[in-house]
């Protein structure tokens, strides 16, 4: 057993190079995992300084303006829009989603289970009203449990003072100094590394492109897939469209699992207002068309060079950095799965030192 490891250690452990990205990989996880609440400003400021950088290139290079200056306008151009958005929309839709649990679900669960009462006159043997009623109860007390959790848990995120200020208030100043300073920045996090770090300075340059790339993608996949939903439903004149829009266009954050959980909230309000006939199937075409436009096009355009991971992984690589980080380790799953790959295809082995050894 002992020389066994042994030769694992050689073949793979061997070389100062993987030791050093191992060591540094270990520590930037383990400090994520254990400190991911307190860093959330900053993972957000990271996330809207990668969004922003691309702008702010485009400007300097159009205008020929200095980079300060550059930096200023698209981070107070960003935050306006961000700001003014939020307070035109984040009303209605917190009214829409309280009249929908209150006032919506309990009458789609008394007409649910009028619906289910014709099963015992039909079937007497198999189902009975009493089991119906025990049932539609059952749902009945956990929606209202279910509804209960969520606006508390609203009421706990964002009417907390304390946190809404580090938010609005820490998170401008971050993205501003991460445009402003980036290579300062980088020169000081560079001079924290070990000497032997060519390995990780070779997966960090791959990583940067892919993240920016993946960033900018998913901030327009959102906004395109969520806006695109908000017009059809309006269209077809479907109750509570924005509400159900923001979680389509928030749904792509979780490729494929996303697209398949939201389609039941569409599927439920439509069926409960338009009941079985051609508006609801008018209805879940158009919604299936929006679907099959992300997967097929939308996405493909905009991370073709980004992703490159197979379905399997990517489902895995959502189960899993989402279960260590929450929200975080689900909108980083795609580049942190393409980090994982490109440290498995760049890992040093005894076979390729040799090989490098004998050229």
């Amino acid at each position: 057993m002992i020389d066994i490891f042994a030769k694992w250690w050689k073949r793979h452990l061997s070389d100062p190079e993987a030791i050093s990205l191992l060591v540094i990989l270990i520590v930037g996880f383990g400090v994520i995992y254990l400190f991911g609440d307190i860093l959330a400003p900053i993972l957000a400021a990271i996330v809207i300084a990668y969004l922003l950088s691309w702008p702010v290139a485009a400007l300097k290079k159009r205008f020929r303006l200095p980079e300060n200056l550059c930096v200023s306008l698209v981070s107070l151009g960003f935050f306006a829009v961000l700001i003014l958005g939020t307070i035109g929309t984040a009303p209605m839709i917190w009214n829409q989603l309280t009249t929908l649990i209150n006032q919506e679900v309990p009458q789609m669960i008394t007409t649910a289970r009028d619906g289910l009462m014709v099963l015992p006159e039909k079937y007497p043997q198999v189902v009975s009203g009493e089991q119906v009623n025990k049932i539609t109860s059952l749902i009945r007390l956990k929606m209202t449990e279910y509804g209960q959790t969520v606006i508390s848990a609203s009421l706990t995120s964002f009417v907390s003072l304390a946190k809404l200020a580090v938010y609005l208030v820490l998170v401008p100043f971050l993205v501003f100094f991460m445009l402003k300073d980036r290579r300062q920045l980088g020169a000081w996090l560079a001079s924290t590394l070990p000497e032997e770090r060519i390995l990780a300075t070779k997966v960090w340059l791959e990583m940067d492109e892919q993240i920016g790339n993946y960033v900018r993608g998913k901030v327009v996949e959102i906004i395109i897939v969520g806006a695109s939903s908000f017009i059809v439903f309006t269209l077809l004149g479907l109750n509570y469209g924005l509400l159900l829009s923001v979680l389509i266009g928030l749904s792509v954050l979780i490729p494929y699992i996303g697209a398949a959980l939201v389609t039941i909230p569409v599927a439920v309000i439509g069926y409960f207002q338009f009941g079985w006939n051609a508006d609801f199937g008018y209805l879940m075409l158009a919604y299936t068309i929006i679907q099959a436009l992300d997967g097929n096009v939308l996405v493909p355009l905009l991370f073709s060079e980004t992703v490159n991971l197979h379905p399997v992984a990517i489902i895995v690589a959502v189960l899993f950095f989402g279960g260590l980080w929450g929200f975080w380790g689900v909108f980083f799953a795609i580049p942190l799965a393409t980090l994982v790959k490109a440290v498995y295809n760049i890992w040093p082995s005894q076979k390729s030192l040799s090989a490098d050894a004998d050229f």
